[in-house]
């Protein structure tokens, strides 16, 4: 089946950003997701799960444990299990990313507080 915005499951999570499903299974997700300017996202890691971050359109901050990279449009990061990460939209535009985690995030989030 193929799969978009309009079929995929949506979800909302923080202040205001949207989820979308398009790929949703026990050992791969990929989920493209909108985060409006100024928002961010729980510093947080994954105990089993590494993840793929592809910027789709604006650009991603993201505070890791060895300090800020800034991801720009066409490009990605690869974030692997059990680093602590935060992804922010510092920018004027909505920030567009598709996110690739295998195995599946859920239920492996532990939130730094």
């Amino acid at each position: 089946m193929k799969k978009n915005l309009k079929n995929a499951e949506h979800y909302k999570w923080g202040t205001d950003c949207n989820g979308w499903h398009l790929l949703k299974s026990h050992s791969l997700s990929v989920i493209e997701e909108l985060m409006p300017p100024n928002t961010s996202e729980v510093k947080h890691y994954h105990s089993m799960a590494q993840q793929f971050f592809y910027i789709l359109k604006g650009e991603a901050v993201f505070e890791l444990r060895n300090g800020i990279v800034k991801v720009l449009e066409r490009e990605g990061i690869h974030i692997a299990p059990k680093s602590v990460h935060q992804i922010r939209n510092e920018g004027k535009v909505d920030l567009e990313f598709l996110v690739i985690s295998e195995p599946t995030s859920r239920g492996d989030r532990i939130e730094i507080i």
